[in-house]
């Protein structure tokens, strides 16, 4: 597998949860697309794509538990 195929990947989840209208759906599918976006990023050693869907995999998991305890 060649990395670029995780990036082609995680841009189609990042598509995906812009069309959920339900919000924990959103932010699943989003979650999903960062975490494939930060690994993707640290393989081709691209590292501000890597850290900042790091983070934003961390904000998507702060509000997905946010959103269980409701």
């Amino acid at each position: 597998m060649t990395w670029e195929y995780l990036g082609y990947i995680a841009s189609v989840f990042l598509v995906i949860s812009l069309m959920m209208s339900n919000v924990v759906k959103l932010r699943w599918f989003n979650l999903t697309g960062c975490i494939c976006f930060a690994v993707y990023g640290v393989m081709i050693e691209a590292w501000p794509v890597a850290l900042t869907n790091g983070l934003l995999a961390l904000v998507n998991s702060y509000h997905l538990v946010k959103l269980h305890r409701v």
